[in-house]
């Protein structure tokens, strides 16, 4: 008893396997330490073997030496995506990093090895209520229907134009920043707005010391009203992961 297999599939099933892990081990949340990576490899085989019925009829099988170079090019297509993915949700961590910054907890930055990010309590706290949200939100969805939508942009072995993906990243790179300042913006207004409360209170009695203060009244301040911050992460989440996939189809 013989089992047919068809070469041309197989070829399909592996090309576009490695174009999923590749994805899978930059991009968030997939990247996280806490997934093996066995646990990655077997993710993206299925996901292979989801798009592969679609992509096989239109496919050509190549000789020994164009598959190899398919292999190189689908896992460079899949780094470029997934490294793409990361600058827009690394907003979320940038509004982090600037929060600890103007609060004073920069002071007691770390590494976290797990999620890969070296920041004070904000930015990894912020890092892991993103990352558990993708989750709960099914935003994680969002972003593997772009990864399966690429393959429309960017075919199989086709290779990959730089000047996209260059553009996409640095698109991505400003609206990161930009994203990152109204996260934090209206917090940084107010840290603000308390230094110079400080300053104008230690001109007109200085002999109060008014700035000694400022540090246990600035962490006092964020502490207070990093809540309501909170309360709009699920739906910054979700803007990024809609941003995200529209970035990846976008590519091509």
């Amino acid at each position: 008893m013989g089992i047919p297999i068809d070469p041309s599939w197989l070829e399909v099933l592996l090309l576009a396997t490695v174009r999923m892990t590749a994805f899978l081990i930059v991009a968030p949340p997939f990247s996280h330490q806490a997934f093996p990576g066995r646990v990655k490899a077997m993710l993206g085989l299925g996901l292979g073997l989801a798009v592969t019925q679609r992509l096989a009829g239109g496919y050509t099988p190549r000789d020994t030496a164009g598959f190899l170079t398919g292999v190189v090019l689908e896992l460079v297509t899949g780094f470029a995506l997934g490294f793409l993915v990361l600058v827009i949700f690394s907003a979320i961590q940038s509004a982090g990093s600037l929060i600890d910054l103007a609060s004073g907890f920069q002071m007691a930055q770390a590494f976290d090895p797990q999620m890969m990010v070296n920041g004070a309590q904000f930015t990894r706290l912020l890092q892991m209520a993103a990352l558990a949200l993708l989750f709960a939100s099914d935003g994680y969805q969002l972003v593997i229907t772009g990864l399966t939508g690429s393959f429309a942009a960017l075919p199989l072995a086709g290779g990959i134009d730089l000047t996209q993906p260059v553009q996409a990243i640095i698109a991505a790179v400003s609206g990161m920043f930009l994203a990152a300042v109204q996260i934090a913006g209206p917090l940084l207004v107010v840290l603000f707005l308390a230094d110079v409360g400080l300053g104008l209170l230690t001109r007109v009695a200085p002999a109060l010391n008014a700035f000694s203060l400022g540090f246990p009244l600035k962490i006092l301040l964020t502490l207070m009203l990093a809540g309501f911050m909170f309360l709009a992460l699920p739906r910054i989440v979700s803007s990024l992961a809609g941003q995200a996939a529209k970035a990846v189809l976008g590519v091509g």
